[in-house]
């Protein structure tokens, strides 16, 4: 790994990856066996930063809100808190840990061969994938789930099988996260350049002797702000690739002038291919908890138990002190601060991230023992509903404007009721009653949970209203947003950008729904699986030269 600012002002190479994330950390490792690889990554290492390594301290990478934070916080114009990766080794740097393969149904939608994805998974799996230990807290949410009919019980497995089972974990034995980032050790340092801090602000298309528009180069700064520049080698197999995420992808399209022509021209950008589905079919997975307080002390857990129901939704738990700072929670997991009804001293329509984050502030400590509990949630299959991305200026450092419509789709809000009413019954399971308090019940907890500051959205009372208006107002994101840059509609089968030579998008920005109960082992494959076929191919086509 090297900083940017020790790159030379030209380079030359045979593959450009941008973003040195979840599928581009994989891509990058594969391809650098036979061929010269540039992986440009806009953020930093996550070796050496506890906050990211550690189980325990989950949620402080996503309340940091630095420059240089590895997560780079959003709100979406639904008005829900999120964030984007700012690190190499991407979202799983971040996120819960949870590891999970596609269903088969899903590979066979998408056109992979099933026999490469298997052993690009394994290939993933014998660097970042555990089996999690399994303590109290999670077990009596298992027993639960079976009780309550989530069956049958498929035990420790990867596997997207319908019931209830223990997944995976990128968490160690010892707590200690394995991301994307680690997949890296598969690389020849001799074919791989990793350059850091290195924002790129555009693709270099040349239009000289080719029917369309080819990629041949980029344009980035480093952490100074000074410009360089790289190009690919002569040679037409070699190519350029984005890796850079469901934000990161169409947003780099764009800002390079592929997209809808009416936009770009709007920000004064030179159209070099008018491409209108770059930006289009947005897709956030809704999330919807119910906070349960325990009277006994609980494990500090991640997500490791998932019920995979028929109808459509996942249900998932997760436990302890991780979740109850309120300053480290203060726009991630806020709710789950027992403090956090202090927020609603703030009017709704004066509800913004500063104010928030300063009624935040205000907060006096609370003894930790007023945070034992966890949540358990539920996440909606999919989903239907979708939404668009658009530039909010040329800046590459600052995030597009993105609407996800949750639950515009009917379809969504079902399942998400459904989930919440299976929630309730798992509350409510004698496996589950010694980690709740007899007098609290279902609708007060859910009455608790909508008194905490997961969004921005408007609330409307109480919750025994309708369980649908619960979703709705309680609706947070699980960081499994995708789509931008989709099969059919901005590339190929073969991830190839429509109208340009050169230049590929492989990463989540190209899923048409989100795979499994975590997308993270699956786009991790897909960095490996690409890497593989695309070596393959380049072999192939040298031999029959």
């Amino acid at each position: 790994m090297h900083a940017a600012t020790s790159a030379p002002n030209v380079s030359y190479y045979d593959y450009i990856i941008v973003g040195g994330g979840t599928a581009g950390c994989p891509l990058a490792a594969t391809l650098s066996q036979n061929y010269s690889v540039l992986l440009i990554e806009r953020g930093g290492s996550p070796y050496g930063n506890s906050n990211i390594t550690n189980l325990a301290t989950f949620g402080a990478s996503l309340a940091e809100n630095s420059p240089t934070s590895p997560a780079q916080r959003f709100i979406s114009e639904d008005g829900v808190f999120n964030a984007r990766a700012r690190v190499l080794g991407g979202g799983s740097c971040l996120n819960a840990g949870f590891y999970t393969r596609a269903s088969l149904d899903y590979t066979k939608a998408a056109g992979w061969e099933g026999k490469l994805v298997n052993e690009s998974y394994q290939w993933v799996e014998k660097i970042v994938a555990f089996e999690p230990p399994m303590l109290q807290w999670q077990s009596a949410v298992r027993d639960g789930l079976l009780e309550v009919g989530v069956t049958p019980y498929n035990g420790f497995t990867y596997d997207h099988i319908l019931g209830t089972k223990v997944g995976g974990t990128i968490f160690d034995r010892n707590g200690h996260r394995h991301t994307a980032a680690d997949l890296l050790e598969y690389a020849n340092p001799k074919g791989l350049t990793v350059l850091l801090n290195a924002t790129v602000h555009r693709i270099l298309f040349s239009t000289k002797r080719n029917p369309k528009p080819a990629a041949h180069g980029v344009v980035f700064t480093d952490a100074l702000g000074i410009m360089h520049r790289a190009y690919l080698n002569k040679g037409s197999m070699n190519e350029m690739i984005i890796s850079a995420g469901a934000l990161g992808s169409p947003q780099l399209l764009m800002l390079s002038g592929v997209g809808p022509a009416e936009h770009l021209r709007s920000h004064n950008i030179t159209v070099v291919v008018d491409q209108p589905m770059v930006g289009q079919g947005m897709s956030d997975n809704p999330m919807n908890a119910i906070y349960v307080p325990s009277p006994l002390d609980v494990e500090i857990s991640l997500i490791q138990v998932v019920g995979i129901t028929q109808y459509g939704s996942y249900i998932e738990a997760a436990s302890g002190a991780n979740f109850a700072s309120p300053r480290a929670m203060q726009m991630s997991f806020g709710m789950f601060s027992p403090e956090s009804q202090e927020l609603f001293t703030v009017s709704s329509n004066q509800r913004t991230l500063e104010a928030t984050a300063k009624a935040f502030e205000a907060m006096k400590p609370a003894d930790t023992a007023a945070f034992r509990g966890g949540f358990i949630l539920e996440k909606v299959l999919g989903p239907a509903s979708s939404g668009h991305l658009e530039l909010r200026n040329r800046n590459p450092h600052e995030n597009p404007s993105v609407t996800f419509n949750y639950f515009k789709d009917p379809t969504d809000l079902q399942r998400c009721a459904d989930g919440i009413r299976l929630i309730s019954r798992v509350i409510q399971s004698k496996s589950f009653s010694k980690f709740t308090f007899p007098y609290l019940s279902v609708t007060a907890l859910m009455n608790m949970t909508l008194s905490f500051p997961m969004n921005l959205r408007a609330k409307h009372g109480n919750a025994s209203q309708t369980v649908e208006q619960f979703c709705q107002d309680s609706v947070m994101t699980i960081w499994h947003y995708h789509g931008g840059c989709q099969v059919g509609r901005v590339v190929d089968n073969d991830y190839k950008v429509l109208g340009v030579d050169r230049l590929r998008v492989i990463d989540g920005s190209t899923f048409d729904y989100s795979p499994g109960t975590n997308p993270q082992a699956t786009v991790m494959m897909l960095g490996r699986y690409m890497g593989v076929k695309m070596s393959n191919e380049r072999a192939k086509s040298a031999g029959s030269a």
